[in-house]
């Protein structure tokens, strides 16, 4: 077999095994396999630094599949450099309730899978975050990382806003280790590109100091020279590579049919024909599976030599370097937490706590050096930089904090690629309000189960002056409903020490810390060991006598909570006050907790600067609350709070009418 021949042979065997995969499950898009089978071939055969035997080794190239509907080509790829997690079997169960081959790449399901995509963008920004990843971890390592981050995209990926925040990102960063290519096939799923977009994208990636080529996608040979071309490039490189959606394909091939449906029977036995493909469906013949498999096996000699480097390194460094992408943390963070807590203890401190996170971070940044800070160009007002944090820059990646620009988006997705990546723990900050900005990307870190930290300030209508526009209302709850995802609302300085213990220590579920403009008093007087907000809520003052009214709060209104219960004590009405730093927590504890907890109050109130939603889990259909019912609006923050009735007077009144 020539050369020419058998690449494109090993080339087909993408293409066959996608084609019977969604044949058999009767789901999935074709079009994209076919299409980028030979950009593929050539990058798994020629190019990527991995080893399917052992796919997490920290110096493997990434590949991020961000087209993920294209999701049997990586696959079928993987099957066939030896990937032990895709069998053949879970290739005839593609799209199958419980197949690891799911309908798109998902992390964890398999290894060697880097991120799971499927929402157009979210990939290449990931992909962002990895090879900022490489360069952080390359200051800090040398040639103990040293590699190269590849992405597939589709026109879709390009058109989703995310893509611009995240290669103007990656311009300015200069992240040449970042290697896109644009599977430029011209069609989407309603037809032809040019009836939604005609944008020059090789213009649009140069203006954001890109370097681009053009080549024939289906040209093997012309794919390898660029991207050697690319390796030696001083920015990161777009390859526009021109293919035809379901190459083969005799009647849908260059047409949206090819997209998003199976071919069909006669269309598929009509493709075998085209591309001279005479084995059954999966089978692969034997001297092509072979030339994958020998692929495979010399791409992991560039594991084995990294692993003499690994095993070179002074034994203590090494833990560390182990310690670091296992996710452990220091082993004094506990005591370094708790050290800080006494300290708190005796000053009470009153201050915002969004500054009061930044206390936390300055003592946090301090033990832990794998923390990655970061902003929306909200620093200032985020208050997420320490003295620990330098600003990483082109030019010197060994600082500590990122200017995201104005791109929460962007940022989302980068903090997930920072997190995946592994050896960082990236936290950053924006507004709440903002965090519908974010949102996409904060839901797939709870998908994927991924410790990254979410700083979102300005939490409530307590920001004041800047009005409703900016003033979260529902907020809270949107994050709330998200599955696998901590939303902590802390009280005062200690309360938040112990959320950002509990963020850090949380290492398959991300965290959102919601955090306020305005100065509160320390309320948690006394120092306590335990770390209470672990329990989600907990009694912060309990009443006099069996109590009549129990007030529930979160944040700044549990100083709210607080007077007004010590008004309804001098009234003789025996009152308790229960903060609530993280719903999520709560519904952790056992049932005897949460029973004890909510109590036998005949009166129960709540009190958020937010709307209702998911309080009535504490104070039942038949609860008080006091709260948001409508947008905010532009004011001082007394009259605001004055204005919508979250008063501690509007507290004392309500308990008072309900006993």
């Amino acid at each position: 077999m020539k050369n020419n021949d058998k690449q494109n042979q090993m080339a087909n065997a993408i293409r066959f095994l996608s084609i019977d995969a969604i044949e058999k499950a009767n789901s999935g898009h074709p079009g994209l396999p076919m299409g980028a089978a030979d950009i593929a071939t050539v990058l798994y055969t020629k190019f990527l630094a991995h080893d399917p035997k052992k796919p997490n080794w920290p110096n493997r190239d990434r590949f991020v599949l961000s087209a993920g509907h294209g999701s049997m080509l990586l696959y079928s790829v993987m099957y066939l450099s030896g990937y032990e997690d895709v069998t053949i079997d879970e290739i005839k169960n593609f799209r199958q309730l419980g197949a690891k081959t799911a309908g798109h790449p998902e992390y964890r399901h398999i290894n060697g899978i880097e991120t799971t995509t499927g929402p157009l963008g979210q990939g290449i920004a990931n992909a962002v975050g990895m090879a900022l990843g490489e360069r952080i971890m390359n200051a800090r390592w040398g040639d103990l990382i040293d590699h190269y981050t590849y992405v597939l995209a589709g026109d879709g990926c390009l058109m989703e806003g995310i893509s611009q925040e995240a290669i103007a990102f990656a311009g300015h960063m200069k992240l040449n280790k970042l290697i896109v290519f644009w599977d430029n096939n011209q069609i989407s799923i309603d037809g032809a590109i040019t009836i939604s977009d005609n944008t020059d994208q090789c213009a649009r990636f140069e203006a954001c100091q890109w370097n681009t080529i053009k080549v024939d996608g289906h040209d093997q040979d012309a794919i390898a020279k660029a991207i050697e071309k690319a390796k030696t490039s001083d920015k990161p490189t777009l390859i526009s590579c021109r293919t035809t959606i379901g190459f083969g394909s005799p009647h849908k091939a260059g047409t949206n049919k090819a997209h998003g449906s199976p071919l069909g029977k006669e269309e598929v036995a009509e493709t075998r024909k085209s591309l001279g493909w005479e084995s059954e469906p999966f089978v692969i013949p034997a001297e092509i599976l072979d030339n994958w498999r020998l692929a495979g096996l010399n791409a992991a000699k560039k594991r084995q030599e990294w692993d003499k480097k690994l095993e070179a390194l002074d034994p203590q460094k090494r833990a560390e370097f182990e310690r670091l992408m296992r996710g452990d943390l220091p082993g004094n963070f506990d005591s370094v937490i708790n050290d800080y807590k006494k300290k708190l203890a005796a000053d009470q401190p009153k201050v915002a706590t969004r500054v009061a996170s930044q206390m936390a971070l300055e003592v946090i940044n301090g033990a832990v050096d794998e923390t990655i800070g970061g902003s929306a160009d909200l620093t200032g007002s985020n208050n997420t930089k320490t003295s620990q944090t330098n600003d990483i820059t082109p030019e010197d990646f060994s600082g500590r904090y990122i200017h995201y620009g104005i791109r929460e988006h962007a940022m989302a997705a980068i903090m997930n690629g920072l997190s995946l990546y592994g050896g960082i723990i990236p936290y950053s900050g924006t507004f709440l309000c903002f965090s519908d900005y974010a949102r996409p990307a904060m839901r797939l870190s709870s998908l994927m189960g991924i410790r990254v930290i979410y700083v979102m300030t300005h939490d409530s209508i307590g920001l004041g002056e800047d009005g409703p526009t900016h003033q979260p209302v529902e907020h809270l709850a949107s994050l709330r409903a998200i599955p696998n995802h901590l939303v902590f609302r802390p009280a005062d300085v200690v309360e938040t020490a112990e959320c950002w213990q509990l963020a850090l220590k949380s290492k398959t579920t991300p965290s959102t810390l919601a955090l306020t403009r305005q100065g509160l008093p320390t309320l948690r007087k006394n120092y306590d060991e335990d770390n209470l907000c672990a329990l989600g809520a907990y009694e912060l003052m309990t009443a006099s006598d069996e109590a009549k009214v129990t007030i529930f709060a979160s944040g700044s209104e549990v100083e709210i909570a607080v007077k007004a219960r010590n008004e309804l004590e001098n009234k003789g009405i025996p009152t308790r006050v229960v903060s609530v730093p993280c719903f999520e927590l709560f519904e952790h504890q056992v049932e005897s907790y949460q029973t004890a907890l909510i109590g036998t109050a005949p009166v129960k109130i709540a009190i958020e600067a937010a709307i209702r939603q998911g309080w009535d889990r504490f104070i039942g259909r038949d609860g008080v609350f006091i709260g948001m019912h409508s947008f905010g609006a532009s004011g001082p923050i007394d009259a605001l709070y004055k204005h919508f009735g979250i008063t501690p007077e509007a507290v004392v009144a309500a308990a008072e009418a309900k006993l």
